[in-house]
C-alpha cells in the first residue's frame, strides 16, 4: 500500500513541475514580441530521499536578443535598430507539446495508481 501511494505523490510532483513549466512556455510565448524580454526557463531537481520532482530556480535565457531594424519606434537608436526578445515561438511550442505530454504521462500513471488502491481497498473491505 505504501508503494501505492508514493507512487501518487510521484505522479503528482511530476505534475506539477510540468504545469510550472508550461507556465513559464506560455509566459514565453505570450512576451515574444516585447522588446527586450528575455526567455525563461526552468529546470526540474529530484528529491533524492524521497524521488520526488521538483523545479528549480527560474532562469532567464542570456543568449543574444534579437536586433530589429525599425527607424521610427521609439525604442531604436541612432543607427533603427531595437533589441526584440529572444524568443523562438518554434522550440516554445516544442516546449509546450513537451511538457502537455509529460504531464499527461503523469497523469495516466497517477490515475492507474489511484485504480490498484481502491481496487486494494475493497479487496480488504471484503
Amino acid at each position: 500500500m505504501t508503494d501505492l501511494l508514493q507512487s501518487l505523490g510521484l505522479s503528482a510532483s511530476g505534475m506539477r513541475s510540468q504545469a510550472l513549466r508550461l507556465r513559464h512556455v506560455s509566459e514565453n510565448i505570450a512576451n515574444a514580441d516585447t522588446p527586450g524580454y528575455h526567455r525563461k526557463t526552468v529546470s526540474f531537481q529530484e528529491d533524492p530521499d524521497s524521488g520526488l520532482v521538483s523545479t528549480g530556480p527560474v532562469r532567464l535565457d542570456r543568449s543574444e536578443l534579437q536586433k530589429i531594424y525599425a527607424p521610427g519606434h521609439p525604442l531604436a537608436g541612432e543607427d533603427g535598430y531595437y533589441d526584440g526578445s529572444n524568443v523562438d515561438l518554434v522550440v516554445e511550442i516544442a516546449d509546450a507539446r513537451e511538457a502537455q505530454r509529460s504531464y499527461e504521462a503523469n497523469l495516466r500513471m497517477f490515475d492507474q495508481a489511484r485504480q490498484m488502491t481502491q481496487s486494494l481497498l475493497d479487496l480488504l473491505r471484503r
